[in-house]
């Protein structure tokens, strides 16, 4: 019967290996490392970032990164360069040649290539002295001792070296473009990292009713109001608008439970005055933000002109991902 102990052993042996040779590429870097990103800064041309197996799928991340912070980069698998995709690479384009060996025979065959249409070939490799290493215009170093495999095989620890260098790259070159939030949202429409990015509060309460009284009128029309609106709230406003207070289910019940004689209550008599708002053009991330800091799960939204426009429930932010 198979033996099961070792299984988090292993695991934390990976790990430790792994991070170790990676704290180990701080020690390796040099001047190469930091001419590629002013190349690669300075180049009117994008970043085509090439490999063969294991190195190709990190190439594909590395890609992934380099695009959404600033950095036009395309991935193109190093076969398929000498069989007919070579001409992806264009002139002012940058290239990153992925390779642990170095040696290759595409990487062989490749690079003379890529030199000979004078585009400058930035090189991820764990040997300098291999030929990638030697004829590179700059090689960065991810030599690593041994891979996480016990039999010191498959690409673990190297393919994880080479993924840290490439983000060293990517993240040199968002700090040296001053790429922002902001920035990082364009990129990233989609999903709950690109909503908290661009996600403003106009957004969510145009999806909601509007529930609103005035302070003179009776609580019967109140319990109404939040009923039929469905948002646990309403307002208490003046007739031009202005925001009077805040009336929530909670304060219904905590009335009810002082008394049933309510013909002669008004809004007024039971309201919160000096609600928590917050202006419509606030990020929906700074609603979550407000609630979260004041435990509450409704606000009140404003115009710039102070006027009540709206509420944001918890729950919209919930469906928005925004949590």
């Amino acid at each position: 019967m198979k033996d099961f102990s070792s299984i988090l052993a292993t695991a934390k042996e990976t790990i430790l290996l792994e991070s170790t040779s990676i704290a180990n590429l701080t020690t390796l870097l040099d001047s190469d490392f930091e001419e590629a990103v002013k190349y690669i800064y300075n180049t009117n041309g994008r970043v085509i970032v090439t490999g063969i197996g294991k190195s190709a799928n990190i190439a594909t991340k590395i890609v992934a990164t380099l695009n959404s912070t600033g950095t036009p980069a395309i991935f193109m698998h190093a076969a398929d360069a000498i069989h007919g995709d070579l001409g992806i690479i264009q002139k002012g384009d940058a290239v990153i040649c992925i390779s642990k060996s170095g040696n290759t025979p595409e990487i062989k065959v490749l690079v003379p290539l890529i030199k000979n249409s004078n585009n400058k070939v930035i090189a991820i490799t764990g040997n300098k002295d291999s030929f990638l290493g030697k004829n590179a215009d700059y090689t960065l170093n991810s030599f690593v001792e041994k891979e996480a495999c016990p039999n010191n095989l498959a690409p673990t620890t190297s393919t994880t070296a080479q993924l840290v260098m490439g983000d060293a790259l990517a993240v040199c070159l968002l700090d040296l473009r001053g790429f922002t939030s902001k920035d990082f949202a364009k990129y990233h429409p989609g999903g709950a990292l690109g909503k908290r990015l661009y996600l403003r509060v106009s957004d969510l309460i145009d999806k909601n009713e509007k529930p609103q009284v005035v302070s003179n009128d009776v609580v019967a029309k109140v319990i109404v109001e939040i009923s039929e609106k469905r948002l646990g709230v309403t307002a208490v406003t003046s007739s031009e608008g202005k925001i009077e207070g805040i009336i929530t289910d909670g304060d219904i019940r905590r009335m009810l439970n002082k008394t049933t004689k309510i013909d002669s209550l008004t809004a007024n008599d039971i309201m919160s005055k000096n609600p928590k708002t917050i202006n419509q053009t606030a990020m929906a991330v700074d609603a979550l933000e407000t609630l979260e800091n004041n435990s509450i799960t409704q606000i009140l939204v404003t115009d710039d002109n102070k006027k009540y426009v709206g509420v944001v429930h918890l729950h919209d932010l919930l469906k928005e991902g925004i949590f």
